[in-house]
């Protein structure tokens, strides 16, 4: 018999928090259903435009989804700080490294497979619903693998954001932001804004819903898979630094 290691029971532990607080459990229910929400409601009220796709107008809720799983990653984390449990982990699992790992491990594949269903689904959905022909087809297949990678990004992001914050409302609140900003703030930067706002979960998320039906035009001039691991590793440094940070506070 073989004694787990000590990542395998960091992990463990995670994954038993994940599913006992109701909290994390409500907006991941939420993040799972908006997709498909969203679909029913575009195709049952024909309220997308003639050069709208059938992959974007079925993930209309996608970037809302999106949001709720950054939450996720955050409250993840931050839950524990405001409710003092934080020791009880470090306590069980002494190596801060460890546990961040496994905080993040967890929150990027529940998110990621979560978000692949769903917006499957809501794809399947839209697709059955909206009226053949009228919107452009393609193969969205490629799409809804960097869309669910986006989501677990996501998820990691809000997870270093809220070991950076350690206070749930203001750790959802500054991920929510950190979301929105690059977009909103993107076109200030003349030139760069292409890179700018391709800093965001979200606006790789937007770009991707339209990888398999639009032209290269519509998505952007970053592109939607270079926006997508920017993304990836702009989370990654900002983790790491998370990472970084909580050793020495923790220290």
């Amino acid at each position: 018999m073989t004694t787990p290691t000590l990542g395998s029971q960091a992990l463990s532990y995670e994954w038993i928090k994940f599913r006992s607080v109701r909290s994390t459990l409500w907006t991941t229910a939420a993040t799972a259903v908006l997709p498909l929400l969203g679909a029913v409601f575009v195709a049952a009220t024909g309220s997308l435009q003639p050069d709208d796709t059938v992959l974007g107008g079925s993930l209309t809720l996608s970037v809302v989804a999106q949001m709720l799983a950054a939450v996720v990653g955050a409250l993840v984390v931050s839950g524990e700080y405001s409710s003092g449990t934080i020791r009880t982990t470090f306590a069980a699992v002494p190596r801060r490294s460890t546990v961040f790992a496994a905080k993040a491990t967890l929150v990027a594949a529940v998110m990621y497979a979560l978000a692949l269903l769903s917006c499957s689904a809501a794809y399947l959905v839209g697709d059955a619903m909206l009226p053949a022909g009228r919107y452009a087809q393609g193969d969205p297949l490629p799409a809804l693998f960097g869309i669910a990678a986006s989501f677990a990004v996501a998820a990691v992001l809000g997870l270093a954001v809220g070991t950076l914050v350690r206070h749930s409302a203001g750790a959802v609140t500054t991920v929510i932001g950190v979301l929105l900003l690059p977009s909103l703030f993107g076109p200030l930067f003349g030139n760069a804004e292409r890179w700018i706002a391709g800093l965001s979960p979200t606006a790789a998320l937007e770009k991707l819903t339209q990888t398999s039906d639009a032209t290269s035009d519509t998505v952007g001039s970053l592109g939607p898979w270079p926006s997508l691991l920017l993304v990836t590793a702009c989370t990654t440094a900002l983790a790491l630094a998370a990472l970084v940070l909580l050793r020495r506070r923790d220290a």
